[in-house]
């Protein structure tokens, strides 16, 4: 009886590792990639700048120094190891690997992509249902970054979204994660599983981002069709003069 659970197991992880992997060839997970990869890179635009500042810094005070008191080969060789030892220090410290939830300090864009981040680095360690309202969240951020880039972090709305991204939806994952694998597949009084149960909070998450961005975006729909009425009742019957 053991072997044959041990092979059903097996089954199971080597299924869910090949829908995994043609999940991830889905539009919403390569674009959730794509946009780590260029998060990924500004990180590391932003390191080798520290290195060359870093550098440029020794190097001035060595000049500095040396104008006043000559420092010798070994002066300059103690200064170019210093130089080495920084660079190398600031270009290979570790950055952030794991899933982690944006704070609440953040402005509305950043925290829409610390939040897009989240979600990708947590994407893998959920059941294959959960992943598909993971994907579908994340094809929704870039228009709702769009929208919270133009409206101050006190707006109600806004504030709904952050509350969303950086308490309600991280807990609900965070306390996922908490749960052993074992008792996951367990039905509760309501007759529904922990991975249900996961799979249903993502749902109505994703469905409150919706509607908060429908309605950001209705505002700019609004603001756009007022300025065009005003325009057209301002110019539109009057000549252009030369």
């Amino acid at each position: 009886m053991t072997d044959v659970n041990t092979k059903v197991e097996r089954a199971l992880a080597r299924f869910d590792r090949v829908t995994r992997a043609l999940d991830e060839r889905d539009g919403a997970s390569r674009e959730a990639a794509k946009r780590e990869r260029q998060r990924l890179n500004r990180d590391l635009g932003k390191r080798l700048a520290r290195v060359g500042v870093a550098i440029g810094v020794i190097s001035v005070i060595a000049i500095g120094v040396g104008l006043i008191i000559p420092i010798g080969m070994f002066g300059f060789l103690a200064a170019v190891g210093l130089a080495i030892g920084i660079a190398a220090l600031l270009a290979f410290m570790p950055g952030e690997r794991t899933a982690k939830a944006p704070t609440a300090d953040l402005p509305n864009g950043q925290m829409v992509q610390r939040f897009d981040s989240y979600l990708y680095r947590s994407r893998a360690v959920l059941p294959a249902p959960a992943r598909a309202e993971i994907d579908a969240i994340s094809a929704r951020l870039p228009s709702l970054k769009q929208s919270l880039d133009r409206v101050e972090t006190l707006d109600p709305k806004a504030q709904d979204a952050r509350r969303l991204m950086s308490i309600h939806l991280p807990g609900l994952i965070d306390r996922y994660l908490n749960v052993p694998p074992e008792f996951r597949r367990q039905a509760d009084g309501e007759g529904l599983t922990v991975d249900q149960r996961l799979v249903e909070g993502l749902s109505a998450a994703r469905t409150a981002l919706d509607e908060i961005s429908q309605e950001l975006a209705r505002n700019d729909l609004n603001a756009f069709e007022t300025q065009g009425r005003f325009i057209k009742s301002r110019y539109g019957e009057e000549p252009i003069e030369g």
